[in-house]
């Protein structure tokens, strides 16, 4: 197929949805991985709805990221059905509340199968492909945590942190190859304004569209003070 393929992990009604359309929407085909309990039929009807007119129907897939061994699952289906991508977009996440005295090791692996081990599972999987062409998007969403940690939120913190440095040191490895890795932090909930869902997937594409030498690594998004 003559265009490229986007996959975004983390489909859901918010940024990931809203990332996975716009890039339809500037013609890539996309495939993307959502909660098994999420509307699958009514994702893919959205991101087509949002693709040109003829474009191939957008491949939505239900798995639990937490899960062991789901991302590398992910990945095996979307590479036969759809091929191996030129852009993709990690957005999932996972945070089991509590005080970070009181972390647990089985709900933090479970999170970090999602934060961190995903995401690593997924760029492995579609680095070759980007390596031979010399070319490539790998984005992260980040969080306002991984910089100014909040009591009670410590797994989810530590899951963005973890996810941060993780994107940070692909983007210095990775940029002698061509290939772009950069993170979207995004500090607050997401809602109309600033924040609002298509306003933080334009950042993500606009991230896609630079240059080599004009390359960013992280886009911090806040919403503005109070005046």
């Amino acid at each position: 197929m003559s265009q490229p393929l986007a996959v975004i992990f983390g489909a859901g009604p918010g940024i990931g949805l809203a990332v996975a359309r716009r890039f339809a929407q500037g013609g890539f085909r996309v495939a993307a991985v959502a909660r098994p309990g999420d509307p699958l039929a009514a994702f893919q009807a959205s991101i087509d709805q949002a693709a040109e007119p003829g474009a191939p129907s957008a491949l939505v897939l239900g798995l639990d990221l937490a899960l062991e061994g789901a991302a590398a699952q992910a990945c095996q289906s979307i590479e036969q059905a759809a091929g191996l991508p030129q852009v993709l977009v990690w957005n999932a996440s996972a945070g089991t509340p509590g005080p970070a005295a009181e972390i647990e090791a089985g709900p933090l692996l479970a999170d970090l199968r999602v934060n961190l081990l995903g995401p690593l599972e997924a760029v492995r999987w579609a680095l070759p492909a980007m390596r031979r062409a010399g070319r490539g998007t790998l984005l992260f969403t980040g969080g306002g945590l991984a910089l100014a940690p909040k009591p009670g939120l410590a797994c989810a913190a530590l899951g963005k942190a973890a996810l941060r440095n993780l994107a940070l040191s692909l983007a210095e490895e990775l940029a002698p190859e061509g290939i772009h890795a950069a993170t979207v932090t995004v500090c607050g909930f997401v809602q109309p304004g600033p924040l609002a869902p298509d306003r933080i997937a334009q950042v993500f594409w606009e991230l896609h569209l630079q240059q080599e030498g004009e390359r960013e690594r992280e886009r911090v998004l806040a919403p503005p003070l109070p005046t």
